[in-house]
């Protein structure tokens, strides 16, 4: 794996990029747009995701990177189980309900993909260099 220069390098800060701006854009229309709190949270969720990613690589260690990319996997979950809520109150149709829940479920592994990274890693992150 290729090292990081800056998070919007990473592929999965990317794909959580995208699937914030594609929650937000769903949750201005219809129906969706008056759910105040499932909107809120959806859309907090979402950006939890990328923000704890960009922040954890900001923090340059990779023991408190790998605990800001577990909190980007809850946050994940937390956005699949909304959609789960947004679809059975038929606030998205099934199409978009599965073209999000797929783009969620990739993230989710992608993050546990790069955690298992972070954790064999030799290198302990640019802090800790003498």
């Amino acid at each position: 794996m290729a090292t990081f220069q800056r998070f919007e390098d990473i592929i999965v800060w990317q794909k959580s990029r995208i699937l914030s701006r594609d929650i937000y854009r769903v949750t201005k229309q219809g129906p969706f747009s008056k759910d105040f709190g499932l909107r809120n949270q959806i859309c907090n969720a979402s950006s939890s995701v990328m923000s704890n990613i960009a922040e954890g690589f900001e923090r340059s260690g990779n023991g408190e990177f790998g605990q800001f990319l577990s909190i980007a996997k809850g946050s994940i979950g937390e956005v699949k189980s909304q959609l789960y809520i947004a679809f059975d109150q038929e606030y998205l149709d099934k199409e978009t309900f599965e073209r999000l829940f797929s783009a969620a479920t990739e993230i989710s592994k992608m993050i546990n993909g790069l955690m298992g990274h972070i954790r064999d890693s030799s290198m302990k992150g640019i802090k800790y260099k003498k």
